[in-house]
């Protein structure tokens, strides 16, 4: 193990689901991790078990600046930034909302969506420049295909797509930014409070994740540390040094299945 060793990383979205397991995977692999939660309730546990905490709205860019002060105050620089947080929208169709709750559920869901991601960019580009480190994104099979959300949470991750791209393009030579696009996986992931699904949880309900399972090659929905060896090959100095731009596919082959 130890493949990150010393390595100093972010990771948004750190309270449960993918976020986390790549907190303990990090951890495992001797990276040292500042984990950037929303709520209070997920400070303990996270730093009992080795990391950082910072409380805050990804959407909102003093989140990311303080998350890059942090690890360069306690770790003395800034390795590898992982914009992990998000929102999903429980397939809400489009005639199903007012235009009130479009707007706001917008806000919410680019907001964390793609506006964490854009933030997170911008706070630590500095500091990736100064140690040649790299940027990972979560995206998911929506990146590619309409049916993984409502009209909001697909164009929200397609967007995301671009913004890596672009943002590879621009922030080469010095840093790599890349993404894992993660298949339907067994989290907690939550919606907008303006489509009132901010206390529902996605694995909250059987039949979904089982409705979900029978669209997938492999027969079955992922399990969060399933995905979690990616973002360590990403986030590792040797390890693909010449990959930027890309979106890597972890979905169970539901991709190539459409």
């Amino acid at each position: 193990m130890e493949r990150l060793n010393g390595r100093r990383t972010i990771v948004t979205g750190a309270g449960a689901g993918i976020g986390r397991a790549v907190v303990r995977r990090f951890l495992a692999e001797g990276a040292r991790v500042v984990a950037v939660v929303r709520n209070d309730a997920d400070v303990d546990s996270l730093e009992r078990e080795g990391a950082i905490v910072v409380v805050g709205d990804v959407a909102r860019h003093e989140t990311a600046e303080r998350a890059v002060a942090l690890a360069d105050e306690q770790f003395g620089g800034l390795d590898c930034y992982v914009a992990n947080a998000g929102l999903w929208d429980f397939h809400k169709r489009v005639e199903k909302q007012s235009p009130q709750e479009l707007e706001h559920a917008f806000h919410e869901i680019f907001g964390a969506n793609f506006l964490g991601a854009l933030y997170a960019a911008h706070a630590s580009l500095q500091a990736l420049r100064d140690s040649h480190g790299s940027m990972i994104v979560t995206g998911s099979n929506a990146c590619f295909l309409a049916g993984g959300g409502g009209a909001l949470y697909t164009s929200s991750k397609f967007a995301l797509r671009g913004l890596v791209m672009q943002l590879a393009k621009e922030f080469a030579p010095d840093v790599r930014v890349n993404g894992i696009a993660p298949g339907a996986t067994d989290t907690g992931i939550s919606g907008p409070v303006a489509l009132g699904q901010h206390e529902r949880e996605m694995n909250s309900n059987p039949v979904r994740l089982a409705t979900m399972a029978s669209h997938i090659p492999l027969g079955r929905v992922s399990q969060p540390d399933e995905h979690t060896s990616l973002y360590v090959l990403l986030a590792a100095r040797e390890e693909a040094p010449y990959m930027t731009g890309a979106m890597l596919v972890s979905d169970g082959g539901l991709t190539i299945s459409v």
